[in-house]
């Protein structure tokens, strides 16, 4: 079992940057896949980015490929999400989560959705001016 912190969130305009850190502790926790979702007020959560448990993979949401990186460091029990070029509509809470049935993210019909994950954290918030 993980216990999952976000923080770097904060108030950017648009254009800008932010990097988003997921700061886990517990055991195992370099052998579980993490996520990123997103959710907008009044709307669903949504995801944004995922990486397998050694880093050797990354998946992205269409609407920030290019923009947002997604990594990780085992040895500091961390995984960021580098937000650059950043749009009003990105503006949200963003959560990690994390899963160790599936480390190497290899069902993508589950990869991205919310109820594949069995840990979160509290989330951040993001919000970006026009």
């Amino acid at each position: 079992q993980v216990q999952l912190v976000e923080s770097g969130g904060g108030l950017v305009q648009a254009g800008g940057s932010l990097r988003l850190s997921c700061a886990a502790s517990g055991r195992g926790f370099s052998t579980y896949a993490v996520v990123w979702f997103r959710q907008a007020p009044g709307k669903e959560r949504t995801f944004v980015a995922a990486i397998t448990w050694n880093g050797g993979s990354t998946y992205y949401a269409d609407s920030v490929k290019g923009r947002f990186t997604i990594s990780r460091d085992n040895a500091k029990n961390t995984v960021s999400l580098q937000m650059n070029s950043l749009r009003p509509e990105n503006t949200a809470v963003y959560y990690c989560a994390a899963d160790r049935r599936d480390p190497n993210l290899r069902v993508a019909v589950t990869r991205t959705r919310a109820q594949t994950y069995d840990y979160w954290g509290q989330g951040t918030q993001v919000t970006v001016s026009s």
